[in-house]
């Protein structure tokens, strides 16, 4: 008895350190967010004296100017689109070239498929310059279109790598089987592989919604009109020359991210057996 006690004393000692770990990421990815939260329920003032507490008096006219301010749906719109249109894109572009790479076989398929993993090495920043002149040269520049395509070119190496493990851990029994009864390589694409498939295209869609909703660098670069602005580029309208406006920016940056939260909140089941379903069959 006493041996077992030892033992189980020693495997609780043995997660300690990995539970103070586990405490202070949550605390250092939480504590932001509530105080963004608490931010917006308070004045500026306020905020910038005791960021950290609870407002003394709540206010809600921030939240209710947010509402009001008819740039907000109009980003709020924006960067709806743009996240559609990235997510069905990517989506679509993805599955089609990870069928390819996982299930056919022809000449230089393995050195292919490693050039476009590659991208997965450089950040976005590194191809800024070429990317821009490329842009400006196809009239994409201020355009939705130009930043959706942009957008879903930076998301096709990731998107390809799970699809890609997840494709060739289906049976090749499924594919002869098609072939057998007069099926094609597009019939076992269309009709078998992508039903199945449905935890791997939920994952590469949820991180390709969040990617988009959220990114700041791109649509910097792509957009210049504030009539195309999407949301995170929405938060420079409460930045004045020698001013800003902290509590109604706090205000604006939690409906900004309410959405994101949600859906990944939604998806959350999909992108964990999407990423390791692939990955233990494979």
């Amino acid at each position: 008895m006493g041996a077992k006690f030892s033992r189980r004393s020693k495997i609780l000692i043995s997660y300690i350190p990995r539970y103070i770990i586990a405490i202070v990421v949550s605390i250092c990815i939480i504590a932001p967010i509530l105080v963004a939260i608490m931010g917006g329920f308070k004045t500026s003032g306020e905020l910038l004296n005791s960021p950290f507490t609870f407002p003394k008096k709540w206010i809600f006219e921030n939240y209710g100017y947010i509402f009001q301010l008819k740039t907000f749906w109009k980003q709020l719109l924006n960067s709806s689109m743009v996240m559609i249109g990235t997510v069905c894109l990517s989506t679509f572009s993805a599955s089609l070239a990870a069928f390819v790479f996982a299930r056919m076989n022809f000449r230089g398929r393995d050195t292919l498929f490693n050039v476009f993993m590659i991208g997965l090495l450089f950040p976005i920043m590194v191809a800024i310059l070429p990317l821009y002149i490329l842009m400006r040269q196809l009239d994409l520049i201020n355009r939705l279109m130009g930043l959706i395509l942009v957008e879903s070119a930076f998301q096709l190496s990731g998107m390809i790598l799970i699809l890609r493990s997840f494709f060739r851990s289906l049976p090749r029994e499924l594919e002869d089987a098609t072939y057998i009864d007069g099926g094609t390589s597009f019939t076992f694409f269309r009709y078998i592989l992508l039903p199945l498939s449905k935890p791997a295209l939920a994952t590469n869609a949820a991180l390709a919604m969040v990617f988009s909703w959220n990114q700041l660098f791109l649509p910097l670069l792509v957009l210049n009109d504030a009539s195309n602005y999407t949301l995170p580029l929405g938060t420079m309208q409460f930045f004045g020359q020698y001013t800003a406006n902290w509590s109604r920016l706090m205000a604006f940056i939690v409906l900004a991210m309410l959405p994101a939260v949600v859906f990944y909140l939604l998806a959350e089941r999909y992108i964990i057996s999407g990423l390791t379903g692939g990955a233990i069959k494979g």
